[in-house]
């Protein structure tokens, strides 16, 4: 091969490539915030990339990630009416990623303790609520019989279609050789007439996560692999009070990720590094294994090998080299730009950071932390400071983040709502999901939720089932391999 002269041999290509696709089109929109770097041969191989498949097309999906630091107060009172303030339930959003923080005060007796699941079910029903009845949908309490589970997956009844591709049955029944109708009496009938469904949800501790679906696209597209994760690497590395929870699931031909982090807390230098630390543990032990019933279905074992990821939650980065009267001298100036010039999670997008090529919004609102306390609109400390108040200067520890192509963000914003020490974050995004054109619609009667059902020894532990036997990185390893072997063979 000549590489004296790469412009004439890219040249070939790409004319090569537009004669075998010349009667196809790229879509402008997927296109338009991912090939931006300059690279006129690697633009063609992408767009060549969208159009070889003549049986897929792309769809647009609106996508609303929110997350919550709740300081621990329960979900009573005011927060029925500050949730739907905040969610603004609206027919644009077809899918609601929610992620908290601090559900549950972080004490000794509830990281060292066994999970309560009725916290889940609790914020579920508000959040149900919230979306569904502001929506003009009734929204009749689909907790007809005790869950005694902190995990959630969203499955079709595997007998009302032949074949049907919707495979988020319980992996932890699975993994322990237990056929799901053993767990039937854990399941409860969705009743019809909301417009949102619970898809899946996770609680660690004080960290939640929860994704909801509109019922006509949960119907309309094929939504499968739906799995949980959670890694905890709070105090000794180990305990739930600092970590992550993860959802994976697949719509059509696309898979996304989310995952809701809370990581470790402290302005002082080297509290970073922590924080650094605990992203690289949730990236290594963060896994989704597969099952028997999934040879056929080669779903993404790890964060990354997603085709679109969601990072967000209360990742407590501050800012660096900055003293606390001139931060708030900049805040009162409403100076974000010069203010985000010392913000480290900025730093770690950099190169060599551990959020090394993920993007994020401009930050146009002010840091969401720390407020004195709850219905304030005052920081905590400052001079003079009130007598026991914490000295904390001003951050976005609330933030969100995506890596992936296919993904546009249309608003990055902060919610007022004075619930607790933190303001709510939200992010709007519009991305594409790839779609066989052949598929049909599928129609089914009936939804149900399946606990992620876990043995009692393991509640209250991060990951899966099996983490007690091997690590999670082991376990991304072994399968790995064995992906990898499979590949090979086909």
């Amino acid at each position: 091969m000549n590489d004296k002269n790469p412009k004439s041999s890219s040249g070939k290509f790409r004319k090569w490539l537009k004669r075998k696709h010349k009667k196809k089109q790229p879509d402008p929109y997927y296109l338009q915030d991912e090939l931006s770097d300059g690279d006129d041969f690697m633009e063609d191989i992408y767009v060549s990339s969208l159009e070889i498949d003549p049986c897929t097309s792309t769809n647009e999906l609106r996508i609303f990630v929110g997350t919550w630091n709740v300081a621990g107060r329960a979900p009573v009172g005011s927060l029925a009416v500050d949730l739907e303030e905040w969610l603004k339930p609206q027919d644009a959003v077809d899918i609601y990623v929610l992620g908290f923080q601090e559900i549950v005060p972080l004490k000794t007796r509830t990281v060292i303790g066994a999970e309560d699941p009725r916290k889940a079910t609790n914020w579920n029903l508000l959040i149900g609520k919230a979306l569904n009845e502001s929506s003009g949908c009734p929204w009749l309490t689909p907790m007809l019989n005790p869950i005694s589970s902190d995990s959630y997956h969203y499955v079709r009844n595997p007998g009302l279609e032949k074949g049907a591709s919707f495979s988020a049955i319980c992996d932890n029944a699975r993994m322990r050789g237990k056929p799901i109708t053993q767990h039937r009496h854990h399941q409860q009938a969705v009743i019809g007439g909301s417009k949102y469904k619970l898809m899946a949800s996770k609680k660690m501790v004080g960290v939640f996560v929860s994704v909801w679906m509109k019922e006509e696209l949960a119907t309309k597209y094929s939504v499968s692999n739906v799995k949980v994760s959670s890694v905890a690497c709070g105090i000794m590395g180990y305990l739930g009070n600092k970590g992550s929870v993860s959802v994976s699931m697949s719509i059509e031909r696309t898979s996304f990720c989310f995952i809701a982090a809370h990581l470790a807390s402290g302005e002082k230098q080297g509290d970073e590094g922590r924080r650094n630390h605990q992203v690289s543990e949730i990236f290594k032990r963060t896994s989704f294994p597969r099952s028997a019933k999934d040879e056929h279905n080669l779903h993404p074992l790890t964060i990354l090998g997603h085709d679109r990821i969601f990072w967000f939650g209360d990742l407590n980065y501050r800012l660096y080299n900055l003293e606390d009267n001139l931060a708030r001298h900049l805040i009162q100036k409403k100076d974000w730009k010069a203010l985000q010039e010392f913000d480290q999670l900025r730093r770690e997008q950099e190169d060599g950071g551990v959020f090394q090529g993920w993007r994020e919004g401009n930050i146009e609102f002010a840091p969401t932390y720390k407020y004195s306390s709850s219905n304030c609109n005052r920081y905590s400390g400052g001079v003079p400071s009130r007598s026991g108040e914490k000295q904390r200067t001003p951050a976005w520890c609330d933030r969100i983040l995506w890596y992936g192509k296919g993904v546009k963000l249309l608003s990055y914003l902060r919610s007022e709502i004075k619930f607790s020490d933190h303001r709510p974050v939200s992010a709007l995004f519009s991305t594409q999901i790839e779609v066989n054109k052949s598929s049909n619609p599928r129609i089914f009667s009936k939804d149900t939720i399946v606990p992620n059902i876990m043995p009692p020894e393991q509640i209250g532990t991060s990951g899966n089932y099996e983490e007690g036997k091997a690590t999670l990185l082991s376990l991304i390893v072994k399968d790995t391999e064995a992906s990898s072997i499979h590949t090979q063979k086909l």
